[in-house]
């Protein structure tokens, strides 16, 4: 298989899962998340799906890339897209506990877990493919980003 199609493989993979995840968001975007008090820089909500439309593109291509030197280094290969699959389902799963349960508590603490799993991705493709690793930077930026709006918004509705 060509590296071309394991990236479109995977970046489809990773824009089916924000897909999916939007659906829980949806809902509460409109009824539960306006009524929560947010700091001042929480951005307009009309940034976060291209924002993340980007960041799960650039997410699936560095998969993409790793998955394609699975002929290299099969064991690394191995563990670097375990720690990608374990972070894309942390992703969608926030979504849930945040949009669906409204439980910020745990949202937070499951995206601190988040934060973590994506940097050891991070790491471990770094070891494979420095352009995979570099592509997950803008991701790293935006969950850390999106972990102390989080807080912020804990602590003013705690």
């Amino acid at each position: 298989m060509s590296k071309y199609l394991k990236i479109i493989i995977v970046v489809g993979g990773c824009l089916l899962v924000g897909y999916l995840s939007s659906l829980v968001t949806i809902e509460s975007i409109n009824t539960w998340y306006p009524t929560l008090k947010k700091p001042f820089f929480n951005p307009p909500n009309a940034i976060f799906a291209p924002v993340w439309s980007v960041l799960y593109i650039l997410m699936g291509i560095a998969g993409g890339l790793i998955w394609d030197k699975f002929e290299i280094d099969k064991e690394l290969v191995k563990k670097g897209m375990f720690f990608f699959v374990a972070q894309l389902l942390l992703n969608a799963f926030w979504s849930y506990l945040f949009f669906g349960l409204h439980n910020i508590l745990l949202a937070l603490i499951e995206i601190i877990l988040l934060g973590l799993i994506i940097y050891e991705t991070y790491l471990i493709f770094r070891k494979i493919d420095k352009m995979a690793s570099l592509l997950l930077i803008p991701y790293l930026l935006w969950v850390s980003f999106a972990t102390v709006l989080a807080f912020s918004i804990y602590i003013l509705n705690f």
